[in-house]
């Protein structure tokens, strides 16, 4: 199958307090590969080895992921150093891939995170929006949005909880929530 013709690149934002968020991003991921687009996920403050997406995507073709995070909890309040490094990375590897126009899709996994906590600065993330190739899609995702990215976006998805699992004691689900 050939890739389509590039068309213009929107900027998706996917927040909120419901889970769901990575997800979508996901589902969009494999949606533009099954149409022969190239797509990058960089995931920031990820770097749990044990996700299903993680395994399932090394078999997708034209799907290329790279965490960025080390395998525990940033600390809001107290980020170590090494936190806030590997978001800078993230985002200069971010700047990167986007500058060269190569993917169509390119998925800022928990950036919005990144942001409120103060890890990566929200003009450079502005800026790398505005200076993106014409035809590359970002969607970044993650609780928190800045309302001044919210603004910039062409589209805006709240995930909102209404009810969680979570309030009834049930834990985390190994191939369902993780």
């Amino acid at each position: 199958m050939s890739a389509p013709e590039p068309g213009p690149g929107l900027v998706q934002v996917y927040t909120g307090d419901g889970r769901g968020k990575t997800t979508s991003a996901l589902g969009q991921a494999l949606r533009a590969a099954g149409h022969g687009l190239p797509v990058y996920i960089i995931q920031f403050m990820k770097g749990w080895p044990h996700y299903g997406e993680l395994a399932a995507l090394q078999h997708q073709p034209g799907i290329t992921l790279r965490q960025f995070g080390r395998a525990g909890f940033v600390d809001r309040q107290h980020p170590e150093p090494i936190d806030v490094q590997m978001a800078q990375e993230a985002l200069a590897h971010a700047r990167q891939v986007v500058q060269t126009g190569a993917h169509s899709l390119v998925i800022l996994d928990e950036i919005n995170v990144a942001l409120d906590w103060g890890l990566v600065a929200l003009e450079d993330v502005l800026h790398l929006i505005a200076e993106r190739p014409r035809h590359v899609e970002l969607v970044l995702t993650g609780r928190g949005a800045p309302a001044e990215l919210i603004a910039v976006a062409d589209l805006v998805t709240e995930m909102r909880e209404i009810k969680h699992p979570y309030q009834q004691g049930i834990v985390s689900r190994r191939g369902i929530d993780y």
